[in-house]
């Protein structure tokens, strides 16, 4: 006999009816039937490495994808408190590589804590690994946990691109808090000397060639590709082929003031009240004065963003995936008819914002599945501004700035007001700037009952120095400080405990992400 379902009331999906009792929820993206994934990054120092693994990142815990970086540098900091010079990474301090080993070693046990007891699916395991016998480590372990391995190996032998690295990201490291930067850039450059004496690069013909991997050459010039294994890995090597790390600025914006918005109603195809009609001018005002060259413009294909982008008298392309988010049964109705006619609908919709679909509509989950085109386009492109819609615009700024599912639907993205992103070493930087026409507040704040926390299980997993920070960090590893053969310090450097904790994002004025 077939099996009698049950639809979930949150997510609208089927169910079998048996009364086992539901499983927890893993990820709200993919559900992978592969084992879990180890990636590990290859590479000499200052060659984009952590920007790779932190960006990567994001956009597997944006789509849905638990996954979080295990930095081996962060270990060894906690682990020697004060760095001296470039003679701890030389292949002959017999101490030093003892520490180091002895670093990698407690990451990977972390790694298998994550990806068996904390519901990870994908670890990035970011260090060098520019050896065989360290890589094998690595692929030992793995398969004795049965994790899958992907290889990512950045290499740069441009100088003018390692010095740029090195002078924007690796001089502001905590190694050299208190250097001055002619001394710490000498010092940087002797370290990548020590590994590249005995750097292995991978080596898909030959000896590696049953590995899966991809080679990243010269910041994106060039990729190499060997033994895919499935799809997670397919997406992740788009993804890497998509990427630039050319300075661009990105501008986001919702649509003018709509006649729906100054009645409360949701969705529906309304075009702009006459304060929206304002907006639009001003924002052909404020493109005007950014100057920005070949600036591209795309909107969704409904009215009001349409009537917003003619006023700025530039092309636009128009993308269906932006559209606001589908109200289903609830398009066109007002939050006060929505309780009163489908009063259980508006209580569950409170109750878990991120994975709710409305009746024959959609959920911010179904939002960020049809927007990972849009994020794909826009890695690739440089200025661009989006004009868009309240839920589409909450979906793209949550994964800018690594915000978790349950922030994603709580964000503040007021009508009248651009958001200015530019994208940093590790992050984004984001200014608002409103544009002082006034305009109606269609934000809801999060119900009283809903910030009670979230279940831990819906939260993303990414360290990242946008993310929140870790509440308590534990002791990863034991002070190997005695162990180590202290050098003379460099000039002008006096060294400095790391802090224990990343830094939260903060954004630049009052229109802060709730």
């Amino acid at each position: 006999m077939p099996m009698e379902l049950t639809q979930s009331r949150i997510q609208k999906i089927w169910l079998p009816n048996d009364n086992r009792p539901a499983l927890p929820r893993r990820s709200c993206g993919p559900q992978l039937a592969n084992s879990p994934t180890v990636i590990v990054m290859v590479g000499l120092p200052a060659r984009g490495k952590t920007y790779i693994s932190k960006k990567l990142t994001r956009y597997l815990n944006w789509i849905g994808v638990p996954t979080k970086v295990f930095n081996v540098g962060e270990y060894r900091r906690e682990a020697v408190k004060h760095y001296s010079s470039y003679d701890f990474f030389r292949p002959d301090n017999e101490e030093a590589m003892k520490v180091r080993r002895q670093c990698a070693l407690a990451a990977l046990r972390d790694v298998k804590l994550y990806l068996t007891e904390e519901a990870g699916q994908i670890a990035v395991f970011d260090a060098t690994n520019t050896t065989r016998e360290r890589r094998g480590l690595i692929l030992n372990f793995a398969k004795e946990n049965g994790f899958k391995v992907f290889f990512i190996e950045s290499v740069c032998n441009d100088p003018t691109v390692v010095a740029t690295n090195v002078m924007e990201v690796k001089l502001s490291s905590p190694d050299y808090r208190d250097c001055n930067s002619t001394d710490a850039m000498e010092d940087f450059m002797k370290r990548i000397n020590c590994y590249q004496a005995s750097y292995q690069p991978l080596d898909p013909d030959n000896y590696d060639r049953e590995l899966s991997l991809i080679k990243v050459i010269d910041v994106g010039r060039r990729f190499l590709v060997n033994r895919v294994q499935d799809h997670i890995q397919s997406r992740i090597v788009y993804y890497l082929m998509n990427i630039h790390v050319q300075p661009r600025t990105i501008y986001l914006c919702r649509h003018g003031e709509s006649d729906f918005n100054l009645k409360g109603r949701i969705g529906g195809d309304s075009g702009l009240s006459n304060r929206g009609k304002k907006f639009a001018l001003a924002l052909n005002k404020f493109v005007e004065e950014q100057n920005l060259k070949d600036l591209k413009v795309w909107t969704s294909q409904l009215k009001r963003t349409i009537q917003t982008a003619e006023a700025l008298q530039l092309p636009y392309e128009q993308w269906k995936a932006l559209n606001e988010i589908d109200a289903g049964v609830c398009e066109e109705m007002t939050y006060e008819e929505i309780r009163e006619q489908h009063p259980e609908e508006f209580a569950l919709r409170d109750q878990d914002k991120y994975y709710y679909r409305y009746p024959s509509g959609e959920s911010y989950q179904d939002l960020v599945q049809r927007l990972e085109p849009v994020i794909m386009e826009l890695e690739r492109q440089e200025n661009v501004l989006v004009i868009c819609h309240q839920a589409v615009m909450r979906c793209l700024l949550a994964y800018f700035l690594d915000k978790s599912a349950d922030e994603m639907p709580y964000l503040k993205c007021p009508l009248h007001t651009v958001l200015k992103l530019t994208p940093v070493a590790y992050g984004c930087r984001v200014e608002s700037i409103s544009l002082n026409i006034e305009a109606v507040n269609t934000h809801r704040e999060r119900p009283e009952e809903a910030k009670k926390g979230p279940n831990p299980l819906m939260r993303r997993n990414s360290v990242t120095p946008l993310a929140s920070p870790e509440p308590t960090k534990k002791p990863r590893i034991n002070s190997f400080e005695e162990h180590v053969a202290v050098s003379s310090a460099l000039p002008g450097c006096v060294p400095q405990e790391v802090p224990t904790q990343l830094p939260g994002q903060n954004m630049n004025n009052s229109q802060k992400p709730s």
